[in-house]
């Protein structure tokens, strides 16, 4: 059966109805406690670090990871006071990805435009993984 919509029209439409920022729209908000970073690329794409702060939720996992009814349910996903702002390699699976908990009932969600590499291009801020467990491991001491 031939498709009806590619996946260039899906993005499209989750773009329209997503709020998108700009890398320093976000990097003015990385202090801001009320914004989480949420990388959702696959493992292996995080060998070249990730965005300083952020919190990996692979896209495969995202929606079962935000249901609170779900038996993988990470309670980060419950805490209302935060935005969440996804990114991915290029900004399209996070334009999904955001459209989806949208769908699920999350008003909390955004993305960023240009995703890793519009962040690596504009020299923001990032961490290597090793950079991010120490980190965390020194936050909870």
């Amino acid at each position: 059966m031939p498709i009806t919509k590619n996946c260039q029209q899906l993005v499209a439409e989750a773009m329209a109805q997503v709020t998108t920022y700009s890398v320093p729209q976000v990097q003015a908000r990385l202090s801001d406690a009320h914004t989480q970073i949420i990388d959702i690329r696959d493992i292996r794409e995080l060998t070249a670090g990730t965005v300083l702060g952020a919190f990996h939720a692979p896209r495969g996992m995202l929606e079962f990871w935000v249901d609170p009814a779900s038996p993988y349910h990470k309670p980060l996903f419950a805490d209302e006071s935060k935005e969440f702002i996804l990114f991915c390699g290029a900004g399209w699976r996070s334009a999904l990805a955001a459209k989806a908990l949208q769908d699920m009932g999350m008003t909390n969600v955004a993305h960023i435009e240009g995703g890793w590499a519009e962040w690596t291009k504009q020299g923001a801020p990032t961490e290597t993984l090793e950079d991010q467990k120490a980190r965390r491991h020194k936050k909870s001491e």
